[in-house]
């Protein structure tokens, strides 16, 4: 059966983050802020899958490639630090119009915020090398973690990707709160890449050996069948959330943001316990 290690699910998650984090910046919306936040969770995850890798068993390549994506990652995040004069393009032209129309309004001519428009900005394609790097390590782990192995690296590939999604969805409908007039498409991007990921993430689950047998009793989980009626809930529970974040999205008040972010809440936890849930489950072996 298929092991399920804490490294390379950390691994997995800082992986999923830093590559959505990069769907979202390479628009050049989204203030440096977002980036540099990001960034730093996603290290500290990456950190974790190292050292936690110390307490379980190592393995070389996943460590190695895990370290490129560190240093990686870091790079992007000094680079965005010492370019924070250029700001982003387009958060530079919505501060521009916004002071024009204070400034018909009123007549006051005032600047909430000053850009050096001759200054280089943050390149974005910085934040794909950390991810491009760590899904090296998601393959080492994939294959360490034992067969099949095609299906293996199926389930800790697809799985980095959705949970990187939702994550990121969720942290980005916070940061609405810091950059209010931000266009609500691109918090949409991540909701409608959650959902194309969801049957991805269904089907790598239910392939056998897969959470079929653990439904149909072939494989015990310890809890009289209550652990796979719960991954069950999970799964349906996680993409009605997302058809109802994309529902609220919809609405034209600002309020429809934050109660899109609350609806996400919901969905990291039930989609966390889709993906890990089933692992779990299927990784103890416990054969009927």
């Amino acid at each position: 059966m298929i092991s399920l290690d804490l490294p390379t699910v950390l691994l997995q998650w800082a992986v999923g983050g830093l590559f959505f984090t990069w769907i979202t910046t390479r628009h050049r919306e989204v203030g440096l802020g977002y980036g540099w936040l990001m960034r730093l969770n996603f290290l500290v995850l990456a950190i974790g899958s190292v050292v936690s890798a110390t307490f379980f068993e190592v393995e070389p390549a996943r460590e190695a490639a895990t370290i490129g994506l560190i240093i990686a990652t870091t790079i992007a995040l000094i680079v965005s630090v010492l370019r924070k004069r250029a700001g982003v393009a387009g958060q530079r032209e919505r501060i521009e119009k916004r002071s024009q129309r204070v400034a018909d309004m009123t007549g006051i001519d005032k600047e909430e915020q000053v850009f050096d428009k001759t200054a280089a900005e943050f390149p974005p394609w910085l934040d794909l090398v950390g991810p491009m790097i760590g899904i090296i390590g998601l393959v080492a782990g994939g294959v360490a973690a034992g067969g099949p192995t095609g299906l293996s690296i199926a389930r800790v590939i697809v799985g980095a990707f959705f949970l990187g999604a939702i994550s990121d969805a969720m942290l980005l409908g916070h940061w609405y709160l810091v950059q209010p007039g931000l266009e609500r498409g691109l918090l949409l991007e991540l909701v409608r890449w959650t959902a194309f990921l969801w049957p991805f993430e269904l089907l790598v689950l239910l392939w056998p050996t897969g959470m079929i047998s653990v439904l149909n009793g072939s494989i015990a989980d310890g809890y009289n069948g209550l652990l796979g009626w719960f991954w069950v809930a999970s799964a349906a529970a996680t993409i009605i959330l997302l058809g109802v974040t994309r529902a609220a999205l919809k609405e034209r008040q600002y309020s429809a943001v934050m109660a899109a972010t609350g609806l996400l809440y919901l969905a990291i936890l039930t989609a966390f316990g889709m993906d890990l849930v089933a692992r779990a489950t299927l990784a103890r072996d416990l054969v009927g």
